[in-house]
């Protein structure tokens, strides 16, 4: 094959972005737009959580709406069709599983003959099941890689054919996919691979001007979240305490005007942005002890000690499953 040959000669096509040069030309947005015309959106997840309120927002821009989930209750659609800036603007539903990449593909091909083609569109489908690792079942790890990553595949796979240039691809991956996070390996290693994926989209479609942006939110309050807060581990708390929890609203519009600037990487909230630059920055300088996030000493950086980072009083398993997109 090909695209896999290890150092091949690559073939540049017309319009490719291969130069520095080139990429200047679009003004350090590849495929990007800073005007953010959205006329049609789509969104899966959109049943519940991040993607109903993006829904709604994006209602109430005028924009006309496909909703995509597993299941969307019929006040999830009064609630969107309420939110209309005007009635005649269309609002679609399918209930469809991201982890079908057929099902999906003609459930938006069927959205694209009834709404129009999208402008923007939100990959917000997810799941998480949290578990230390040790106790963790590969089926859970399984599912998790699934709906997140291979379910952002298919959404990007049946959109991306139908949008053209001035369009934005937005993928909801996570914070935890930039610094990890305890008892989230499934759901860290799914996100992080959303992350590369959206980085392999944003250079393979900045010749056909279709914006690809990865989304990387901290904790946002939804009903879930709610639930998944009473059981979290002590460790995975104050590691989230770190980065800080976000109202929806707020979360949501953060989201929306990041990619009406053309950014490749979204992270709502001022904490969450400080977070993932000192991971990046000084990933060996964060570790846990006592169930609080802390900064190690030279001392502690020249040890190796297994039992250094996490205390015993921190080992009782707790294990949650929610699903943020729903």
């Amino acid at each position: 094959m090909t695209g896999s040959m290890i150092g091949a000669t690559p073939q540049l096509v017309p319009g490719a972005i291969d130069t520095p040069k080139a990429i200047h030309r679009f003004g350090g947005h590849m495929g990007g737009t800073r005007t953010a015309d959205w006329g049609t959106f789509y969104v899966t997840g959109g049943g519940s959580g991040i993607g109903r309120h993006l829904a709604g927002l994006l209602a109430a821009r005028g924009a006309a709406v496909a909703v995509f989930d597993r299941r969307v209750p019929a006040d999830v659609r009064h609630e969107i069709e309420s939110a209309r800036s005007h009635v005649a603007q269309p609002v679609h539903t399918a209930e469809v599983d991201v982890c079908d990449a057929e099902a999906l593909a003609g459930a938006v091909a069927e959205a694209v003959g009834v709404i129009g083609p999208p402008r923007l569109a939100i990959n917000s489908a997810g799941v998480s099941i949290n578990d230390r690792f040790a106790e963790a079942r590969r089926e859970d790890f399984e599912r998790t890689v699934a709906v997140n990553l291979f379910g952002s595949r298919n959404f990007a796979a049946a959109v991306l054919p139908h949008m053209g240039p001035g369009a934005r691809l937005g993928l909801i991956s996570s914070l935890a996919g930039i610094t990890g996070g305890y008892t989230y390996s499934g759901y860290a290693a799914s996100k992080a691979g959303v992350i590369g994926l959206a980085r392999a989209l944003r250079l393979e479609y900045a010749p056909e001007h279709i914006g690809v942006s990865v989304i990387c939110p901290p904790e946002i309050m939804t009903p879930m979240v709610r639930q998944y807060d009473a059981t979290m581990h002590p460790a995975t708390r104050a590691l989230k305490d770190v980065a800080g929890t976000l109202p929806i609203d707020a979360a949501c519009r953060e989201m929306l005007d990041g990619l009406a600037r053309g950014r490749f990487t979204v992270i709502p909230g001022a904490k969450a942005r400080r977070a993932a630059l000192m991971t990046r920055l000084l990933p060996e300088r964060v570790t846990i002890s006592g169930g609080r996030p802390h900064r190690r000493t030279s001392a502690e950086r020249c040890r190796v000690n297994p039992r250094a980072t996490i205390t015993p009083g921190l080992s009782v398993r707790r294990r949650s499953s929610f699903d943020h997109g729903r």
